[in-house]
């Protein structure tokens, strides 16, 4: 199979093409990075957005609710896009038009199905756990049926998926040089703070990855590739 994912109309990026790529590499690497998506879909003309945690297995995405909420019910059989941002920085200029930001992006798109088997929804609920606690589900209680008829595992192979990204700094118009004024970039990141436990006990092993301070995308590429 090709590594690449083939852009259609649908998919291809036309604002800025020399900062998107449609490699699978590219694309894991930043959904990877990433643990809340939106999913977009529309039901009887209306559309919707739903922000909701995401787990990838191949080119394959999940995502998970209550069994009892209309949205992911209404998903299945739909033509959905998902999307995952990250904010990496404020790129402050000297003019209103060179204000931007760095960001690394993903859509994707394919159809939604729900996962019905039971012992798929139980391994998909594992493949989640340990995308974010690598090795942890074994240590867990094992979870009742009914716990998983509780929820509703929707999944969607990925059919076309376009990254974009944009790191580079300031943008130097030549108007801007001859004005006075602080320019540069303000990095924005989302980092961990230190764990709260329940009980006062030692945080496992496995745990280490999320220490206080780590960067969250950092440690969240670190866990799904453990």
């Amino acid at each position: 199979m090709s590594s690449d994912f083939i852009p259609t109309d649908r998919s291809q990026v036309r604002r800025r093409p020399q900062r998107a790529a449609y490699d699978e590499a590219s694309v894991f690497a930043i959904l990877d990075a990433g643990l809340m998506a939106h999913v977009g879909y529309v039901i009887d003309g209306q559309p919707f957005v739903t922000p909701t945690s995401y787990w990838r297995e191949g080119r394959t995405l999940y995502w998970h609710g209550s069994a009892g909420g209309r949205a992911l019910a209404a998903q299945a059989g739909l033509p959905v896009c998902v999307t995952v941002s990250h904010l990496d920085g404020l790129i402050v200029a000297r003019s209103g038009i060179a204000h931007s930001a760095q960001y690394r992006s993903v859509m994707a798109f394919g159809r939604a199905r729900l996962v019905q088997d039971r012992q798929a929804k139980r391994a998909a609920m594992a493949a989640f756990i340990d995308r974010l606690y690598p090795g942890r589900w074994a240590g867990l209680r094992p979870t009742q049926d009914a716990e998983l008829d509780a929820i509703s595992v929707v999944a969607m192979e990925i059919e076309e998926a376009a990254a974009k990204v944009k790191a580079e700094g300031v943008a130097r118009l030549p108007i801007d040089e001859t004005w006075d004024g602080w320019r540069g970039v303000i990095p924005v990141r989302q980092v961990l703070g230190a764990a709260e436990p329940v009980e006062e006990a030692e945080a496992p092993p496995l745990l280490a990855l999320y220490r206080a301070g780590a960067r969250l995308d950092e440690t969240l590429a670190a866990a799904a590739q453990a």
